[in-house]
């Protein structure tokens, strides 16, 4: 695999995770919204990953890694909550919350810190092996 390869790979998997870190805050941000409905509460979003697998003709020119497909809704059932004072309340008093879990956001957002924490040192030791073998070629 070459350099430029790496820093493609690496490259992808930052943008995949600052996705997934933007989302994550999205998500914490809506964690104390309510609504007059369910269908129009917030839920809790996803991002949904592919893999890039093209073909090419030469080694230099393959493309992999992982690209955003689409942002999607959690299914979870958003709680209904009585409160007839609130100005959002439906006819018989009830809000409904957000879906959001916060501690499985915290959780992911752990996770999605630490990828993008070994896509960064995967990008810099690259960086730092290109470096070294220009500085081997000029001695």
């Amino acid at each position: 695999m070459s350099l430029t390869n790496v820093f493609k790979l690496a490259g992808g998997a930052l943008n995949a995770q600052t996705v997934r870190l933007n989302t994550i805050a999205s998500n914490l941000a809506n964690v104390e919204t309510v609504s007059g409905s369910a269908q129009s509460a917030y839920r809790a979003k996803r991002p949904v990953f592919t893999a890039v697998l093209e073909n090419a003709t030469n080694d230099l020119q393959s493309g992999f890694g992982v690209k955003v497909q689409t942002i999607a809704e959690t299914r979870r059932v958003n709680q209904q909550m009585f409160d007839p004072e609130n100005p959002l309340a439906n006819q018989e008093g009830y809000v409904y919350r957000s879906n959001v879990n916060p501690l499985e956001e915290m959780t992911d957002m752990l996770d999605a810190a630490r990828s993008y924490e070994t896509a960064l040192t995967t990008a810099s030791t690259a960086r730092e092996l290109m470096m070294r073998t220009i500085d081997m070629n000029t001695k």
